[in-house]
């Protein structure tokens, strides 16, 4: 990896940190939109991708070690999303996009890795993150 990806994942995982100070402050995902104008679709995919990294990532869970996450909860498209991309190619093709769109809170999931063996526990993992439940619950 270059240090131009190197650094770029840091400041990923930097604003994944603040995402989660700014998280811990409220505990509903899917009522209506309240301060802060953060739209529903991004208060919702901080919960899950603070989740996903906890859990998949900087847990060193072997059932994800290949793969490393790409945050873009912040994109001028306002579709906030992370992806899955192999661990050795950060440029790679997304195996995973988990996104949410506009003012919804319901996050959708889609990618390759949804018709591997590991897509029924990444379905649950995001449904239980949706819900405000971070607990990262069995390993695959």
């Amino acid at each position: 990896m270059n240090n131009a990806a190197k650094m770029a994942v840091r400041f990923g995982f930097v604003a994944l940190a603040g995402l989660a100070l700014v998280a811990c402050q409220s505990k509903s995902y899917n009522s209506a939109p309240s301060g802060g104008g953060k739209s529903a679709s991004l208060r919702a995919m901080e919960q899950v991708a603070i989740a996903a990294h906890k859990c998949w990532i900087a847990s060193k869970d072997p059932a994800f070690k290949s793969y490393q996450m790409a945050n873009e909860l912040n994109n001028f498209g306002g579709t906030p999303r992370f992806l899955l991309v192999p661990a050795k190619h950060y440029g790679g093709k997304p195996l995973l996009v988990v996104q949410a769109q506009g003012a919804s809170s319901r996050v959708e999931v889609f990618g390759p890795l949804m018709s591997e063996p590991l897509s029924g526990r990444i379905g649950s993992d995001i449904a239980r993150w949706q819900t405000g439940n971070s607990d990262c619950g069995a390993k695959a």
